[in-house]
């Protein structure tokens, strides 16, 4: 094919890049001529808004591909990428001309197609679930959609500003951690600087201003560094290559503009990078720059020991100048360098293999965590935010007892590295240890903390609900969520279906009995269940948030279900009604001055959901809505009329009994010091049982007078100060 005639029209920078193709041996040439061909002739109808033709962008696309190495099979699906989504020919046509493996390429990344962050969340949950499912099945994938939209950011001017605004924001919160994630640098950075640029304009020139003022004597800086540190290492080492670079305009607006720091207390604006042979050589090197310049205390990293979940090695120093200049040095070997700069693309363009390694699998094993929080996760909001959240570029590296080090987002707890360590682990988790000293459950975990887990093998022990409001990651969430599902699934009816109840009732979706079991069910098959208690479920473990599914729900109920007389109840004044008094600061529904007792088996407080039981002969009992001696459904108990509606007077300050479990390190002294705060606190103890149980541990137990949820709160956050104490619940509160 080497007679093709190209467009004489214009050029769409095919020829010269198609110059380099043929130099280089791994690129089957006939075939990547071929494929431009069938783009071009697919794509020319079509211009780009820039009034470019169309093929101008997947043959730029190409190039991108090019320049990082890959391989003959992502050339091709970079120049077709587009051919099956906008154009006449099939996927089968691709699948017979060009083989099985460009086939899944470009099917994987016609399947991403966009993620607008302006669509309807479930379209963009949607999408989003399809890009990790597509980066799972072939990693290549997902580069070529980076390439694609890094060609796209390059020509974002010719979008509206409310485009250009989307696509920069979406940009920076999902494409650029992933590429940061997979380790390709260059894409990385020049994906943040574009986004900035259309983000941030005036912070952008701003901080360009700035480089470019110190720009002559920035340059005139690092050349006098380099020549001096190149005097002391090149006549010791071998091989060694010395660059240096100024900090891209990212991480500076990062550090400027969401840190809060001035331009002057940045301290690698400068940086010199040393590339040397071996490893010995790096550590020796350090040696060197550390004798030449002062290093600043706690600014040395070591990445070669502990290297970065994107496969990142090297040491990296922050030194001052003999003039007082700050300014950072990067140690590392040629094959670090490598990976350094191309990530998981090196790869390709090192032949290092491109896929079924151990090293390789390891390395995208984050891919598989995230689909498997995605699979636990319902809402599009809550999967986006844990994807922000796990690829977050910030990450701290935290030590087990053992030695093993796990990484994690920056502002992970403790808890998040017990589910990093194993679900078990997580599970059985009563509390933690970070260096030797006892610390809460929503402690953030630190770079080189060394963290060990308590754990309790006692019946019915397992996680919080509350954990879901303080973890970081969305494997945590997943995984305290796939507990609550399987373990406490008769608690989850129950809960879930109060809160479909009481959604109801504030939309004013009324139904007769008969009629209400059937719109449910068909509310649940909509959402992919069978059964009315697994979705009842579903919404008490958190897999499906009720209030955003309550739209869709009216309107079917408007539509199809309500009753053409009745109509919604005029909003009243909030007055008391002379049928219900409060008693004992609780309000019954149709009943007046009855006799009230707590139940012993729940100790329901001030502001949780209640419900009352009327007793023969003794009055009434109120249960927490959650109680186990709550019918899952009331109104199909043997004996549905003796449970009546009630809750709090909000008007009234009532002092309600509660039973706590204290869990301490069994030392001298932590009974008392825990009733001595109790006094201190002014909170009345009715009874205390202390005894020690398993592993140099002891159990509190205390029941005391609470007024509210939030002062019963108060008081396990207090307790949580003493020293030894490592985890507080409510009895029966699982």
């Amino acid at each position: 094919m080497s007679d093709t005639v190209y467009n004489e029209e214009y050029n769409d920078g095919f020829e010269e890049f198609f110059e380099k193709v043929k130099k280089n041996p791994q690129y089957d040439y006939d075939k990547i001529e071929e494929a431009y061909i069938l783009a071009r002739d697919a794509h020319k109808n079509q211009r780009r808004r820039s009034g470019e033709p169309y093929i101008m962008h997947p043959v730029a696309v190409a190039k991108i591909l090019m320049k990082l190495g890959m391989d003959n099979e992502c050339i091709i699906g970079a120049l077709l990428h587009d051919v099956v989504e906008d154009t006449e020919y099939d996927l089968d046509y691709i699948r017979k001309v060009f083989g099985d493996e460009v086939a899944l390429l470009v099917d994987g990344v016609t399947k991403l197609g966009q993620i607008p962050l302006s669509t309807r969340e479930e379209v963009q949950a949607e999408n989003i679930r399809k890009m990790f499912i597509a980066m799972n099945e072939d990693i290549r994938v997902i580069i070529i959609k980076l390439c694609d939209r890094l060609h796209n950011m390059r020509t974002l001017e010719h979008m509206p500003e409310y485009k250009q605004r989307e696509k920069s924001l979406e940009t920076l919160e999902i494409y650029a951690p992933i590429a940061h994630r997979l380790g390709i640098r260059p894409i990385k950075e020049e994906l943040e600087n574009l986004a900035i640029y259309y983000l941030d304009p005036i912070a952008y020139k701003e901080i360009e201003k700035n480089l470019s003022m110190k720009k002559e004597q920035g340059e005139r800086f690092l050349n006098e560094i380099t020549q001096q540190i190149s005097d002391k290492i090149k006549p010791v080492m071998n091989n060694v290559h010395i660059t240096s670079r100024v900090k891209s305009v990212h991480g500076i607006f990062r550090k400027v503009y969401i840190k809060g720091k001035n331009f002057e207390q940045i301290f690698d604006i400068y940086a010199v990078r040393i590339i040397v042979d071996s490893m010995i050589d790096c550590y020796n090197a350090l040696g060197i720059v550390h004798d030449m310049f002062q290093p600043l205390p706690g600014r040395f990293k070591d990445y070669i020991s502990m290297p970065k979940p994107n496969m990142y090695q090297s040491l990296h120093t922050t030194v001052l100048s003999k003039s007082g200049i700050p300014f950072e040095i990067q140690i590392r070997t040629w094959d670090m360098h490598r990976t350094a700069e191309f990530g998981i693309a090196a790869h390709w363009k090192y032949k290092l293999g491109k896929g079924g390694n151990d090293k390789m699998d390891n390395n995208l094993e984050w891919i598989h965590r995230i689909l498997e929080a995605g699979n636990e996760t319902e809402t599009a909001e809550e999967l986006v935010a844990n994807i922000k959240g796990d690829l977050s570029v910030e990450e701290v590296y935290v030590f087990t007892p053992k030695g093993d080090v796990k990484s994690l987002p920056k502002g992970a707890t403790v808890i998040d590295f017990a589910y990093a360590i194993h679900s078990a682990v997580g599970n059985k988790m009563v509390g933690a240890k970070v260096n030797g000293k006892i610390v809460t459950l929503d402690y953030r975990v630190k770079t080189g903390e060394i963290v060990e887990i308590l754990t309790s093998n006692q019946q019915g022990k397992g996680p919080s609900r509350d954990w879901l409001n303080i973890v970081k990651t969305g494997e945590s969430r997943s995984k305290i969520r796939a507990w609550f599902k399987k373990e406490k699934r008769d608690e989850n009816i129950v809960q879930g279906k109060a809160e479909v109840e009481r959604e109801f009732k504030r939309n004013f979706i009324r139904l007769e009995s008969d009629q209400y079991e059937s719109f449910i069910r068909k509310i649940a098959e909509r959402q992919h269940f069978n059964e009315i208690e697994d979705f009842y479920a579903a919404v008490g473990y958190g897999g499906i948030q009720i209030t955003r599914l309550m739209p869709g729900i009216k309107d079917e109920y408007n539509r199809n279900w309500k009753p053409k007389d009745v109509t919604p109840p005029k909003p009243t004044l909030n007055i008391e009604q002379p049928s219900t008094k409060s008693t004992n600061g609780i309000v019954v529904e149709g009943i007046d001055n009855c006799l009230i007792k707590m139940g012993r088996c729940c100790s329901p407080i001030p502001g949780e959901p209640i419900i009352g039981f009327i007793n023969r002969g003794t009055g009434l009992t109120i249960h927490r809505r959650d109680c186990v001696n709550v019918p899952i459904d009331v109104a199909l108990s043997p004996e549905p009329d003796r449970w009546v509606n009630a809750h709090w007077d909000s008007s009234v300050q009532v002092d309600a009994r509660s039973t706590i479990d204290v869990y301490a390190i069994d030392r001298d002294g932590v009974v008392l010091d825990i009733t001595m705060k109790m006094a201190n606190a002014h909170v009345k103890i009715h009874s205390i049982n202390a005894r020690p149980i398993n592993d140099g541990n002891c159990l509190t137990t205390m029941t005391i007078s609470v007024n509210s949820k939030e002062h019963l709160e108060s008081i396990a956050k207090m307790l949580r100060k003493i020293d030894g104490v490592y985890h507080i619940e409510r009895s029966g509160n699982k």
